[in-house]
């Protein structure tokens, strides 16, 4: 039997999950599943790097004890955040996570050198003061990238340290806002602007491309061999890649962040789409993810937590529904990047101090929905398109309570599923890669006959 294995890693947690095509179908088997979050080390947001790289072993370590050798791997994680590396391949730590503090006034400082409308026009990536061009400047102000010769997102960290090679996937470098929307490579102009090292930046590969064999200490410790590819390696960009889309729908990727956008075959970056603060991230076979970033299941995840996980999902969804409060929070304002207490921020948002738990968790549902309903009209006004169906896919799909918020709200087709789209959209890139007859076109009608997906009532 003949196996693909996704490792998926989001902001609360990692899973690895193998795919196969059996009778027609293609099935997604979860083989581990390790626990992820941001930490503070000395007053800094930072990543736990040598314990994800831990985790990606001992998942790996489960395929053999499980007797299903994959064939190929490849390696997703959410974007923006990257690791340095010296001129001997050195780690230059900590790993600062995107939710530190240490960015939210460089946007301003770098505008003053590279104009953000001629910016936009260039990246086509929206202003997020976490961007990675952002977090660039803090580690160059620091004197931290004078010692760097490479840079690694995430998921390109992860692949060096299972291969040893060097590489650099299109569709997570599109996140840094340092790559030009046209050519789909590195805009020197930016660089050499800001004065970031230019050795940082190499070729960068295109997804569904091999990247190298297991290393030779890792083959001896998990048991086997296979080969390293790039599948579309933002883990939205995997989620949209296996997302069964048409020109008249649109897709929220729900999880931590809600991604809410569609799939275009060329970047649009005027200044209506700017101020709409819309982002062109690349996408699989050449497309680009015409979106927008919203905070997502980060509000409940955050509460709960800060709740010593008292309540399960249902239950907080349940206590909302027995809510009439429907006072709206933006949920794409920094206040609720990474506040000491959500629930405060929350209640400090809408001046209401005092307000319930069951309010506050109303409000949230609300003002999600309502922010999913303001994107599909910008994108809509924007783009040309009429949005008829919209696609919920991940994790936060499995919330009744907002799948219904968001059909109430935005007036459209609402469908729910398949929950693993992610790791799916990484299996197929791999079958993409494999098989040289499979077509995207192919793989996503496969993804719409093995998985069921929910019409929203």
């Amino acid at each position: 039997m003949s196996y693909c294995l996704a490792i998926d890693i989001g902001a609360s947690s990692g899973r690895h999950l193998l795919g196969e095509i059996k009778d027609g179908k293609l099935t997604v088997t979860e083989i581990y599943r390790f626990e992820n979050g941001i930490k503070e080390a000395d007053g800094t947001l930072v990543w736990d790097t040598a314990e994800l790289c831990e985790n990606v072993i001992k998942g790996l370590e489960k395929c053999k004890e499980a007797g299903k050798i994959p064939q190929t791997v490849a390696v997703d994680t959410w974007g923006v955040d990257y690791v340095l590396l010296d001129e001997n391949c050195r780690e230059i730590l900590p790993c600062v996570a995107y939710r530190d503090s240490r960015t939210a006034d460089v946007p301003g400082k770098v505008y003053k050198i590279t104009d953000k409308k001629e910016l936009y026009r260039r990246t086509g990536i929206g202003e997020q003061s976490y961007n990675t061009i952002f977090q660039l400047w803090c580690d160059r102000q620091s004197g931290k990238m004078e010692k760097a010769a490479h840079m690694l997102m995430m998921p390109d960290y992860i692949s060096w340290k299972l291969t040893g090679v060097i590489s650099h996937e299109y569709t997570i470098c599109s996140t840094t806002g340092l790559v030009n929307a046209e050519t789909r490579n590195w805009d020197s102009t930016i660089t050499e602007a800001l004065g970031y090292k230019k050795e940082l930046f190499g070729p960068i590969s295109e997804p569904c491309t091999p990247i190298g064999q297991l290393r030779e200490d890792i083959r001896e410790r998990v048991g086997f061999d296979c080969l390293v590819i790039h599948c579309p390696a933002h883990d939205t960009a995997s989620a949209v890649a296996a997302c069964p889309i048409g020109d008249d729908s649109l897709f929220i990727s729900s999880g931590t962040w809600s991604l809410v956008g569609t799939e275009n075959t060329y970047p649009v970056t005027d200044e209506k789409s700017m101020n709409a603060g819309l982002s062109n991230e690349g996408g699989i076979c050449g497309s680009y993810r015409f979106l927008k970033n919203i905070m997502g299941m980060w509000l409940f995840q955050s509460i709960r937590r800060e709740l010593g996980g008292s309540y399960t999902y249902d239950e907080m969804m349940n206590l909302a529904r027995g809510s009439s409060f429907t006072e709206l929070i933006d949920p794409t304002d920094d206040v609720f990047l990474a506040p000491k207490s959500m629930i405060e921020a929350v209640r400090g948002y809408l001046g209401r101090p005092e307000l319930p738990l069951a309010d506050v968790l109303n409000s949230v549902y609300h003002s999600l929905a309502a922010s999913y309903a303001k994107t599909v009209k910008e994108t809509e006004d924007i783009s040309g398109k009429k949005i008829g169906q919209i696609n919920i896919v991940g994790g936060g799909c499995r919330d009744r309570y907002l799948n219904q918020l968001t059909k109430k709200y935005t007036g459209r087709t609402v469908t729910a599923g398949p929950v693993e789209c992610t790791a799916t959209g990484n299996i197929i890139s791999q079958l993409l890669f494999l098989d040289k007859d499979m077509t995207l076109e192919k793989a996503r009608q496969l993804v719409k006959m093995s998985f069921d997906t929910l019409t929203v009532e």
